[in-house]
């Protein structure tokens, strides 16, 4: 009977410290059976609810973390780089001068479709037909600057067109290419933009064929995906990229994001992996 009464009280209380090192090292799903002892009945009842409260002020504590980073990210995907809007006025001026009024208005015309896209009334999402009238954009304007250097090619599948993207997923990457890669090299360049399903995923494909990388510069990068760079860090190759990817994994997962191939002398392919939202909507998050 004492042995009985002595197994009654040790064995709960020994559910209690096996459940409280667990909590120690982070799993706030554990519970403590049921104990038929009043006593201890009250302590493992009252363990299981602090458990459940500090489990879900850890939760809490994510998400806060999680929607302010999406917030920082957002932030910085506003920061259009102001030189791009300086050399594109100082363009059009200069076009202006020459007289040649078509190219003017072809110019105003894609910076105004340019920055409409990229506003998009506050919207984090838009369609991906829009995401490549955005890009096209793009390139139509940096053509004119960098004719003697510059061409491109977009090949996106129709099927996507309704699809729905993270807006300047691929702007920043086509940026990439062109500045990191074609401006690097001698001679006319090309940036190559494709977009196909595969499965029940997007894949997005921005290839140059600019100077490329060589294994060290890869890995500099890949290493950037995975880790920001110094807030007070002069301001890096690659940040755009690591946005981007950043921006992907927060909205999607880590099973989603960007990868690179590239070989120094030959040029550079950037993949972007999202899954596939056909639902014609956009999100503001």
């Amino acid at each position: 009977m004492v042995e009985f009464i002595s197994y009654s009280i040790t064995k709960p209380i020994k559910n209690l410290c096996i459940s409280a090192k667990l909590v120690g090292n982070g799993d706030f799903t554990t519970r403590v059976p049921d104990s038929e002892s009043d006593e201890i009945a009250m302590l493992t009842s009252s363990f299981n609810t602090m458990i459940e409260k500090i489990g879900s002020l850890v939760e809490d504590v994510k998400l806060e973390q999680i929607n302010l980073r999406k917030t920082e990210l957002k932030l910085m995907q506003a920061q259009i780089n102001p030189h791009f809007l300086y050399n594109t006025l100082d363009t059009i001026i200069w076009l202006a001068e020459g007289n040649k009024t078509k190219d003017v208005i072809q110019m105003v015309s894609a910076l105004s479709r340019f920055f409409r896209i990229a506003l998009s009334k506050g919207y984090d999402f838009i369609s991906i037909r829009e995401e490549e009238m955005l890009i096209r954009s793009y390139l139509q304007i940096q053509q004119y600057r960098y004719q003697d250097i510059l061409e491109y090619e977009i090949n996106i599948s129709e099927e996507l067109e309704n699809c729905s993207i993270l807006k300047l997923t691929l702007q920043p990457i086509v940026e990439n290419a062109l500045y990191h890669g074609i401006k690097n090299k001698r001679g006319m360049g090309k940036i190559v933009v494709e977009g196909y399903c595969q499965g029940e995923n997007v894949l997005l494909k921005v290839k140059d064929n600019g100077i490329g990388m060589n294994q060290e510069q890869i890995e500099k990068i890949k290493k950037l995906l995975i880790m920001p760079k110094d807030k007070n860090a002069p301001e890096q190759k690659g940040f755009g990229l690591f946005n981007v990817n950043e921006r992907i994994k927060l909205n999607f997962g880590d099973e989603y994001g960007l990868d690179v191939k590239s070989e120094y002398g030959v040029g550079s392919e950037f993949t972007i992996c999202i899954p596939k939202i056909t639902q014609n909507r956009h999100y503001n998050i």
